[in-house]
């Protein structure tokens, strides 16, 4: 029923306050969509400049070979053992009935795997950006220096701020540790852990990942991780969209080779945008003409 100050519903007047608020939840809603999309897009333009210099090709498979080498080896032994590992990690049930035990087991056993999944992908991310942290240095650089340079650059040699990215990468694993222990703990509940636990999996990881490769163009800058994750946190939504499609993208090894390089490209273009500063390729400004005498 309608009154002369708002809407009678229920019994109850709500004022016309209240659709403003939806709208504006709508708005906001709309706004993160958005967002996300635009952290896509910016993901796919990485690639593209990225793809479009061989020079770079080449520069930035060089520390993800590497890494992707020592990773291979490591999930080698877990798959082969991931059975003993566990059965160990549920002694509590030798005794119990053998249904019970064998989905107690299984549900472990994919616990481990998830938590093995997001430590890995974080992990990689953070020892190839530290193994190739002069080569993805220069990737940044060129990506920055064909959009018109770095503002605001603090030019230090790479071996200077390699301690200080480094103990931001070992921050950044210990949050995500951290993170993975509950999300372990989930994984033992049937259904929950092979349903809910991978998708907040990738949410996790990906916001760390997103964080982790805006270090290299943000460090130029003198910018430490608690400025970054700032920036990030106050568009969320455009960090998602770009750091989940990396993290489901660097569950598989081999492409890994060529994700973090390409990342690293999107994860500057997303730190320029984050910064308000251009993101486009600038026409060629023409040479002024001569008039003739």
């Amino acid at each position: 029923m309608r009154t002369g100050t708002g809407w009678r519903i229920d019994g109850r007047l709500r004022g016309r306050g209240s659709w403003s608020e939806r709208l504006i939840a709508l708005q906001q809603v709309k706004t993160s969509g958005s967002e996300f999309v635009l952290g896509l897009k910016l993901l796919g333009k990485g690639f593209a400049r990225y793809g479009r210099n061989p020079r770079l090709l080449l520069l930035g498979a060089i520390p993800a070979l590497i890494t992707c080498a020592l990773f291979a080896v490591g999930w080698v032994f877990l798959i082969l053992y991931i059975g003993d590992i566990a059965s160990a990690v549920t002694w509590f049930a030798d005794d119990w009935s053998d249904g019970v035990r064998q989905v107690i087991r299984f549900g472990a056993g994919a616990g481990i795997l998830v938590v093995a999944a997001l430590i890995s992908a974080l992990t990689f991310t953070a020892l190839t950006l530290l193994i190739g942290d002069p080569f993805y240095e220069v990737i940044s650089e060129k990506i920055e220096d064909g959009l018109g340079g770095t503002p605001g650059a603090v030019d230090l040699p790479w071996y200077r701020t390699l301690w200080p990215n480094l103990v931001d990468s070992i921050r950044l694993i210990a949050l995500g540790i951290a993170l993975a222990i509950p999300l372990f703990l989930l994984g033992f509940v049937p259904i929950v852990g092979q349903t809910v636990v991978p998708v907040l999996n990738a949410i996790v990881g990906g916001w760390l990942l997103a964080v982790e490769l805006t270090g290299i163009p943000f460090n130029r800058r003198g910018m430490r991780l608690k400025e970054r994750r700032k920036l990030l946190r106050a568009h969320r939504s455009m960090a998602l969209g770009f750091g989940i499609p990396v993290f489901l993208v660097l569950l598989v090894p081999v492409v890994a080779i060529i994700v973090v390089p390409a990342a690293v490209s999107g994860a500057t273009l997303m730190s320029r945008r984050l910064l308000g500063l251009n993101i486009e390729d600038q026409p060629p400004v023409p040479a002024p003409q001569i008039a003739a005498r």
